[in-house]
């Protein structure tokens, strides 16, 4: 697939088993504790449903999905005021060297979310795996972080 003919269409319920694969394979893979499916299940149904939330997906319809974003609304712990917040943003590895900025389009696609529902995003890296390339994207598309976790 060309750079241009990447594109992020907004995820349907008919995505779920593609969007649960690719959810297991990130926490394969990122996850610090070992995944409950139920959870999983639950959030990414709501964002399909668009539940408060939404998912943003790269991938035909009835392939397997190359990459997607998980983002939900929600107040911060200490607030009533709703934020977007980036649940996961993953790329299959099948895909991370091939054209098209995979990784740079989902991004951008919550960051047109936020402004469009004029909410604050809240997106960030919890990995441990390449993780300097993936704050260089980040500090492109957002600009200077705002803290760190350890």
């Amino acid at each position: 697939m060309a750079a241009e003919d990447t594109k992020v269409r907004i995820g349907t319920p008919e995505d779920i088993d593609g969007m649960m694969e690719l959810a297991l394979k990130a926490c394969q893979e990122n996850g610090l504790t070992n995944p409950n499916p139920i959870k999983l299940l639950n959030e990414i149904w709501a964002g399909l449903t668009r539940d408060h939330g939404i998912v943003g997906i790269i991938g035909k319809y009835g392939q397997p999905l190359e990459a997607a974003i998980l983002l939900r609304t929600e107040p911060l712990w200490y607030s009533d005021e709703v934020s977007l917040v980036e649940r996961a943003v993953f790329v299959h590895p099948d895909y991370r060297k091939a054209s098209g900025g995979r990784a740079r389009k989902l991004c951008e696609f919550a960051k047109k979310a936020a402004e469009s529902l004029d909410m604050p995003l809240i997106i960030g890296i919890l990995s441990s795996d390449r993780t300097e390339s993936k704050v260089r994207m980040y500090e492109r598309l957002f600009g200077e972080y705002s803290g760190a976790y350890w």
